[in-house]
């Protein structure tokens, strides 16, 4: 199984009908950043963890050694199963729910160590999803996966604020009435 790491706008799977699994929306940061607190960006697609661990799992085995074992905090996710069977081997799930960032996901593995990643709720905007996975592996490695999820509702309420300013603007002439007054000097 390959990895697509996202790194660009999502495309609305609805859209198109693919016979394929949708590629995982995942994005990694570099390893060159230590102290970081987060090392990449996992945006899933349901809150069925057990489905969605697997294929995450799945990616991640041959690039950071087998994944055992995986903790989550238990605010976000209606069912969290104990073990996920992953291609031939089983992951542990741990739940936390006060020592555990409610967006972050720790993955474990014995081989090589442990990695943070940031949890986009399924049903974020695919712009803002964007964003979030570009932080979380940019230079704002230094903020916790709640202050991100803040940072982002308060660019979503700009981006909302934006959109209804433009749409006024239109509705009142907008571009078509700066045509008309630079045609009338003219």
């Amino acid at each position: 199984m390959t990895a697509a790491i996202v790194y660009t706008w999502a495309v609305e799977e609805r859209t198109f009908s693919l016979p394929l699994p949708l590629p995982l929306r995942l994005a990694l940061a570099s390893t060159d950043t230590p102290g970081a607190l987060l090392d990449g960006s996992w945006w899933p697609r349901s809150r069925d963890l057990a489905a969605e661990l697997a294929a995450l799992t799945a990616v991640l085995d041959p690039l950071w050694g087998r994944i055992t074992h995986v903790t989550v905090n238990s605010t976000l996710w209606p069912v969290i199963p104990r073990k996920v069977p992953v291609d031939g081997h089983v992951v542990s799930v741990g739940r936390f729910k006060a020592e555990q960032d409610s967006h972050k996901l720790l993955l474990l593995s014995y081989a090589v160590g442990s990695w943070d990643l940031l949890v986009i709720p399924p049903q974020t905007d695919p712009a803002i999803a964007a964003w979030l996975m570009t932080a979380a592996t940019g230079r704002l490695r230094s903020h916790t996966p709640s202050d991100l999820l803040e940072r982002a509702e308060f660019l979503r309420i700009v981006m909302e604020a934006d959109q209804a300013r433009e749409a006024v603007w239109d509705s009142e002439g907008g571009h078509g009435a700066r045509v008309t007054a630079s045609a009338r000097s003219a």
